[in-house]
């Protein structure tokens, strides 16, 4: 599994099917997302490769509630207490406590879930600490604001780190082959292109998807030439 600095105290754990955001600091780390069901052993060697233990990880945050970015949010929750952050409409998906709602995909969706997931197991139920909203601001790289962004989920969410120039955008936008494009399997597609567009005129430099490589050194400018190659 790779492990990568995109900024200082922001590294890229790129796991099975997903990739996983962890941030650094004194007192501990927060992972954005976590991997498919079975990624806890993973996760634990990425923290022990950074010199942090299992039980450094004090804050788990989930852009939204899909088995690939959800899957070991219980596992990873539960070995010290870390607090668990999701969207407000996601919560009860995440929680247990109803399904998802399922994606209005396009026929070329089809095809590549059939080719990349469809093993994907079903992520456990996890108790939720922390029900955000649009505006949100956690204590989190000197401020990270919560964008709400509800087209490929209802309560879907990315983190702008504006002292940084950071976005960890979740399953909004995905990157491929160096191009930014609209993430697929989205619940509303045309909201989710909304949301792209949202995140495109922020001021960022870097830009973290939920699949594919960080987006740099102009992410802002990548994000408003994004594709829709699913449509």
């Amino acid at each position: 599994m790779d492990v990568v600095e995109v900024v200082p105290g922001l590294h890229l754990l790129r796991l099975p099917v997903a990739n996983a955001w962890l941030w650094r600091e004194a007192d501990g780390a927060t992972l954005v997302d976590t991997g498919p069901p079975g990624s806890g052993p993973a996760v634990a060697a990425a923290l022990r490769s950074l010199g942090l233990r299992r039980e450094d990880v004090r804050r788990v945050v989930l852009t939204h509630s899909h088995d690939d970015h959800a899957g070991s949010a219980a596992e990873i929750a539960s070995w010290a207490g870390a607090e668990v952050v999701v969207g407000r409409a996601d919560a009860p998906v995440v929680r247990g406590d109803v399904p998802g709602p399922p994606p209005s995909s396009t026929a070329a969706e089809r095809a590549l879930h059939a080719a990349v997931a469809a093993g994907l197991q079903p992520a456990p139920a996890c108790r939720v600490d922390r029900e955000v909203d649009d505006g949100d601001v956690l204590d989190l790289a000197g401020g990270a604001t919560v964008l709400g962004l509800p087209g490929h989920t209802p309560g879907s969410i990315a983190l702008h780190l504006p002292r940084h120039r950071v976005l960890i955008t979740g399953d909004t936008a995905a990157e491929h082959q160096g191009q930014a494009i609209l993430g697929p399997f989205s619940t509303d597609r045309g909201q989710a292109w909304a949301d792209l567009q949202r995140l495109a005129a922020l001021d960022v430099a870097v830009a973290c998807p939920g699949h594919g490589d960080p987006i740099r050194p102009d992410a802002a400018a990548a994000l408003r030439r994004a594709t829709d190659p699913f449509a």
